[in-house]
């Protein structure tokens, strides 16, 4: 089965070219598109009169069943929320969907919409405003009785680019869409962001996606407000939240060797809450445990131990923090009774 992921990366270069009207409702033409709004269909057909919570959007929502799914889990399951996220669309596709199938028999207390990303490549920002409020009158006339909560579109780029200065234009009008009675408006974008402008890969691996810690606060930032609106149980994110998995996967480790030339060496961690383990690449076939492995707040340590020729344990004490997808520490050890410390850094592979 092909990741949700990789049929948004597929829909978005299929449609890249398009710019069409933003406000005409519009099918797409391949298949796995009309696959997956039949599975939507039939979804609104048996959850519809018992959910919340409607999620609408593309790629991203779309994700909340791929990377964000332990998150939904523990927010919006219990709440009935039907995801209607498809990877690709655009304002015009929602549009359509919303004539053929995916609002049929729902009365939900909330909608939380995210659109117009995949239109910011080739239509202008006002094209894109006025997508994404047919949506929301749409929404208003369809279901009357349901709030509208819009999200503003998140950046995208890993770092400054004139395609996230057009969703910041877009966020700036849309935001007058709120009357705070029916139509509600939040806008966090600002929390994928690093201090130097950068999105870190530990919340977005290409810079428009989402890992489960993103997801974790996109829902942590709705939470009040939506909570409010179907009249539940505010979650708090402590009890909710496991710790954010910002380590797992595969890293390059860098350090001086003896003659203090770089070397480098693959890594593979595994992130369980605070708890870290994995492995430490020595040579091409040989790989050295993880021990004690913990994470406390964006500081790590672990310990590699490794056995030498004379009968001798070498012990590396590893410790650093993470900062802006990469990680930077030091190790110590004991070589012939003294100690020695070094410098160390890594990057995700």
């Amino acid at each position: 089965m092909i990741s949700p992921r990789i049929f948004a990366v597929l829909a978005l270069g299929a449609w890249s070219a398009y710019a069409g009207s933003t406000t005409v409702p519009v099918p797409r033409e391949d298949e796995w598109w009309k696959g997956r709004q039949a599975q939507l269909n039939q979804r609104v057909k048996d959850h519809g009169p018992e959910a919340q919570v409607l999620f609408i959007g593309d790629s991203i929502t779309q994700g909340w069943e791929g990377e964000g799914k332990e998150v939904w889990s523990r927010y919006y399951t219990g709440r009935h929320a039907i995801n209607l996220g498809i990877g690709g669309d655009r304002t015009e596709h929602v549009l359509w969907r919303f004539e053929h199938g995916n609002l049929d028999g729902v009365h939900p207390k909330a909608a939380v919409v995210m659109i117009g990303t995949n239109n910011s490549g080739d239509n202008s920002p006002g094209e894109i405003v006025d997508g994404v409020t047919a949506i929301v009158k749409a929404l208003r006339s369809k279901l009357p009785d349901t709030k509208v909560l819009l999200i503003g579109i998140f950046p995208r780029g890993e770092k400054f680019n004139d395609q996230r200065g057009r969703l910041l234009q877009v966020n700036q009008a849309l935001h007058r869409l709120a009357d705070n009675q029916s139509i509600f408006w939040a806008d966090f974008g600002f929390k994928f962001v690093a201090n130097d402008g950068s999105i870190p890969k530990e919340l977005m691996p290409d810079f428009l996606h989402l890992t489960p810690s993103a997801y974790q606060i996109w829902a942590d930032s709705i939470e009040e407000r939506l909570s409010k609106l179907i009249g539940d149980t505010r979650i708090e994110a402590k009890a909710a939240a496991a710790v954010s998995d910002v380590l797992s996967g595969d890293w390059v480790g860098t350090m001086n060797g003896p003659n203090g030339d770089p070397v480098s060496s693959p890594i593979v961690l595994k992130q369980d809450g605070t708890k870290i383990t994995g492995k430490f690449a020595r040579g091409q076939d040989r790989w050295l445990e993880i021990e004690e492995g913990k994470l406390e707040g964006n500081a790590f340590s672990w310990t590699v131990k490794r056995d030498r020729p004379n009968g001798e344990v070498m012990v590396y004490k590893m410790s650093g923090t993470i900062e802006n997808g990469e990680l930077k520490g030091s190790v110590k050890t004991t070589v012939d009774g003294q100690e020695v410390v070094t410098t160390w850094s890594g990057k995700r592979k």
